[in-house]
């Protein structure tokens, strides 16, 4: 089909944290998501059926901008771990959902031994 329906797309943030979660957790080194907020300063991994609490989306006037909350596991390195989550959200939304990105942040909550 060439032809264009006219019209408009909107994609709910759960469906776009979904995405993010899913995209996150099979990055390598990555253990689990956390709450962006720990009240005791401990994060605590969320099981896979919250990992949308691990994540906030704020949409911009240039996209989307995505804040990640994670555990990643001992003896992997932080920066890598980082940039292959960057990537991964980035493509996931970018070709899956077709929604412009304005930025994507990895904040590392903890650390585990697997």
């Amino acid at each position: 089909m060439s032809n264009a329906i006219p019209g408009n797309l909107h994609v709910a943030n759960d469906v776009l944290a979904d995405l993010v979660g899913n995209a996150a957790l099979e990055c390598y080194g990555v253990v689990g998501m956390t709450a962006p907020t720990a009240a005791d300063g401990i994060a605590k991994i969320l099981p896979a059926s919250r990992l949308r609490r691990g994540i906030v989306l704020n949409n911009t006037e240039n996209g989307v901008h995505v804040d990640l909350y994670v555990v990643i596991e001992y003896g992997t390195n932080i920066n890598a771990v980082s940039q292959n989550l960057v990537d991964a959200v980035s493509f996931a939304l970018k070709n899956y959902a077709c929604v412009p990105l304005d930025g994507v942040d990895v904040h590392v909550q903890g650390i585990k031994v697997r």
